[in-house]
């Protein structure tokens, strides 16, 4: 998401007492990957936290990314930082059908996946970006070591 977007879906919502309001937008999610509200917590933490994230669908991802990015289209991840510039939570926004076709595609289970974007919009939240080639190598690097530190394996590594 674009620096100075603040977060549409769930204004307001503050973390939770373990760390990060999951909101579960659509219940589809919980069919496609076991144990969803704890792999986000722990994805999220081993990213360094947000305030808030959105497991919906394509359909809503494209709305806020048409709205915020001018992108009619769904993507992987959204993220938006928090409109009170103090607090460090923002929101990650997923979408379901967009995650669970990238995940068969690489041949990589859904949750893997998931836990990586979650990661990488974490990241996001941190200041990385993936615009020129040294900072998406750099960001890549980071969300590897996080991702080992979760036991989810390098997603960049060819079998």
């Amino acid at each position: 998401m674009e620096p100075g977007s603040s977060c549409p879906a769930q204004a307001g919502v503050q973390p939770s007492k373990t760390g990060v309001a999951i909101i579960v937008a659509d219940t589809a999610w919980h069919r496609a990957v076991r144990h969803l509200e704890r792999l986000s917590q722990r994805a999220a933490r081993a990213g360094g936290g947000a305030g808030s994230i959105v497991l919906t669908s394509n359909r809503e991802v494209k709305r806020l990314n048409a709205r915020h990015r001018g992108r009619n289209k769904p993507t992987n991840v959204l993220t938006f930082e928090s409109p009170v510039p103090q607090k460090n939570w923002g929101e990650i926004v997923l979408a379901r059908e967009t995650i669970i076709r990238e995940a068969r595609a690489a041949g990589r289970p859904v949750a893997h996946h998931l836990a990586h974007l979650i990661i990488h919009g974490a990241l996001h939240l941190r200041g990385f970006d993936h615009e020129a080639a040294g900072d998406a190598r750099r960001m890549e690097m980071a969300e590897t070591r996080l991702l080992h530190r979760i036991d989810i394996p390098n997603p960049w590594r060819t079998k």
